[in-house]
């Protein structure tokens, strides 16, 4: 088919005047990215993807991704062209309160929307995790007679992607890992919002990515026919390359008054609105406005993509057929298993085991796990040897072994977990990643993102407190621990010992509403037996529990979580049957439990309580109420070994006790 031009040109040009009424009207929103890449659109959605308006989940759709989120009213514009459930009153609604067209992208929220981006950087990253995703999926489900997986991820993103730390991490390692089934458009315009792109960088691209292992191509972004040609020839591209267009633009073509400058990046632009539409030869009387013969030509587009849809459909259910095993397989991916199914997988540990830290017990829980769950992939920040999280029954994933579960993400932990979001978006694998505990805060943006679209995620942190000793202060995690409790929807889990390492992996593996952190320690702790085993497990499902009851009138309970835990059943030895061990491995597991339950783990008539925790103290007030007192550490580490710093900072049974008996 004839590429037709002309009429692209003409939808690249309502597509900005759709641009410039939705930021008009609301006086809010950022012009430049769907005016200067307007062409890119039109090849894109015109031409270019293989997608299905009908059916955006479709399997092996063209993933697209807008990195350059602030530039939301270019993937609105044109998701409503193409014909998705975005209405031509919800452009009028950009930016407004429940609309399907916020400020910036977000899954759920939007038909067509691949990934929440906004946090510059943060799309190529997720970017990167789809196309190893698709590399996965094509390794373990195509056959010789069925191709199920082919598909392409594209992402569009602008200079102020290029400039975050994390979009180059998660770039070399889309090289390293040779991504071929990737393709990069950067919008380069010269310019980002403050200034012209030359007073922060000088870097030349072509020459940075051509060294990390891309092919490169640089087109004139304006010409819808040279875009597609890119395109084309990226996907078909035999060199074993992620590929790169470089595709020069004009911030905020179609605005002569702020076009190519930085004044053009954001919403000064809409003040002109009136003599920009008419130059781009819109209707003066007529706002948000498409020509039947643009509706015509992406109607007619739509029915081909839903042909191509269609006949996938046939391949699919052909290969279901013909492959019912690996038809299964597939199928886990829809469901997660139960917490109840996953305890069940893990035998209870033996009485005399021996473990160097929760972590260790970690490693013998995941493989068990990992066998009942055989989409579940695992990842390491070049850690694997102290994360312990390597996934035994299986090998690394690389460019010779795409069905590796094993990922080796390199000192990238930012691009690993923004990566991880990736493989998470996609739907099919479910993603586990892992580094110490104190460099969470390398990871950081890309948890945040993982509770705000509600991903899956499953972060296994290691080293978790003063616990790791000599190393000191830089990686001693004390605040970290409450500090990811704060990020909503975000759960944390610390285990106390080996059986309620069981419950939290069960816990977090059955969660599909979110991403949840397990901090494992490093040193030892000792198996609680005196607890019964279903108990511990079963009771980091509700986030806390009565670990050990009182046999005598309640008189105290001391709170503990992870590798205090043991400190306070030693203290309530000591203090008395009128002590209550309370264990706390998931402040916000129970607090979303029923009133009545919370109640009965902490009854409000008993007054005196004790919680301790190595790590800052606030968090946990909420528990002791008034009349407590916590024992934590509202202060940086030490460096010495682990025992001796939890003696200097008070972390002990006999400061539990003392506490207890002051109240």
């Amino acid at each position: 088919m004839t590429l037709p031009i002309e009429i692209l040109s003409k939808a690249a040009n309502q597509a900005r005047g759709l641009a410039i009424d939705a930021v008009h009207k609301c006086n809010s929103g950022h012009l430049g990215l769907p005016l200067g890449s307007a062409e890119v659109g039109a090849a894109l959605f015109g031409s270019a993807l293989v997608h299905c308006p009908e059916q955006p989940r479709w399997r092996n759709r063209d993933r697209f991704v807008l990195s350059a989120g602030h530039g939301s009213m270019f993937l609105y514009s044109w998701l409503h062209l193409s014909g998705y459930e975005v209405s031509l009153e919800d452009l009028k609604s950009f930016r407004q309160l429940h609309s399907i067209t916020p400020g910036h992208p977000e899954f759920r929220e939007t038909p067509g929307v691949e990934s929440t981006t906004g946090p510059l950087g943060q799309g190529i990253a997720n970017a990167v995790g789809m196309a190893v995703a698709g590399k996965m999926a094509a390794a373990r489900f195509n056959t010789a007679e069925h191709t199920l997986f082919d598909y392409r991820v594209v992402c569009l993103a602008g200079d102020g992607c290029m400039q975050e730390g994390v979009a180059l991490e998660a770039m070399e390692f889309a090289g390293h890992q040779q991504l071929d089934n990737l393709i990069l458009i950067y919008d380069a315009n010269d310019v980002t919002l403050d200034a012209m792109a030359d007073k922060t960088q000088s870097l030349n691209i072509a020459a940075r990515f051509k060294a990390i292992g891309w092919d490169v191509q640089t087109i004139d972004g304006h010409d819808i026919d040279a875009v597609v040609k890119a395109v084309k020839k990226a996907r078909r591209a035999k060199s074993g390359k992620p590929q790169l267009i470089i595709s020069k633009t004009v911030i905020g073509k179609g605005i002569p008054e702020v076009a190519g400058t930085a004044k053009g990046h954001g919403e000064g632009g809409a003040k002109f609105a009136d003599g920009a539409r008419a130059g781009l030869g819109l209707p003066a009387d007529e706002h948000f406005y498409v020509s039947d013969d643009v509706r015509a030509y992406f109607a007619e587009q739509k029915k081909r993509l839903v042909r191509a849809a269609n006949k996938w459909q046939r391949t699919y259910k052909a290969w279901r057929a013909a492959n019912p095993e690996k038809a299964a397989e597939l199928d886990t991916s829809a469901k997660a298993p139960t917490a109840e199914q996953l305890l069940a997988a893990v035998p209870v540990f033996p009485a005399d085991v021996k473990h160097g830290g929760t972590r260790a017990a970690g490693r013998d829980v995941l493989q068990p796990v990992a066998a009942e769950m055989p989409l579940l992939i695992g990842g390491s920040a070049d850690l694997y040897g102290s994360t312990l999280n390597y996934i035994a029954a299986d090998k690394d994933f690389d460019a010779s072994n795409r069905t590796g579960r094993n990922i080796r993400f390199g000192i990238r932990e930012h691009a690993m977990a923004s990566i991880a979001n990736g493989i998470a978006y996609d739907g099919l694998f479910r993603p586990s990643v892992a580094t110490f505990l104190v460099f969470a805060d390398y990871s950081r943006p890309a948890m945040r993102l993982a509770a705000l679209a509600k991903l899956p995620v499953v972060y296994i942190y290691t080293h978790d407190s003063i616990g790791v000793g000599e190393d000191g202060p830089t990686h001693q995690p004390v605040e970290t621990v409450s500090a990811l409790r704060l990020i909503p929807g975000f759960e944390v889990i610390r285990p106390g010992d080996a059986e309620e390492v069981v419950g939290a992996y069960a816990a977090a593996l059955s969660r599909t509403e979110g991403p949840t952190l397990l901090a494992l320690s490093r040193q030892a702790v000792p198996l609680l037996n005196e607890i019964p085993a279903e108990t511990r497990r079963n009771g980091v499902l509700k986030g806390g529990y009565v670990a050990v009851r009182e046999t005598a009138p309640l008189t105290h309970i001391l709170l503990a979580s992870g590798s205090e835990l043991h400190l306070a059943v030693a203290a309530a030895k000591e203090l008395g049957a009128g002590v209550r061990v309370v264990s706390m491995p998931s402040m916000e597991r129970f607090n979303s439990q029923p009133v009545e339950y919370r109640e009965s783990v902490l009854p409000s008539s008993c007054t005196r309580r004790v919680a301790i925790e190595a790590g800052v103290t606030p968090l946990w007030h909420r528990y002791v109420g008034p009349q407590g007192k916590v024992i934590g550490i509202d202060r940086f580490g030490l460096s010495a070994p682990g025992p001796i710093i939890f003696k200097e900072l008070g972390i002990t049974t006999e400061a539990l006790i003392s506490a207890a008996r002051s109240l």
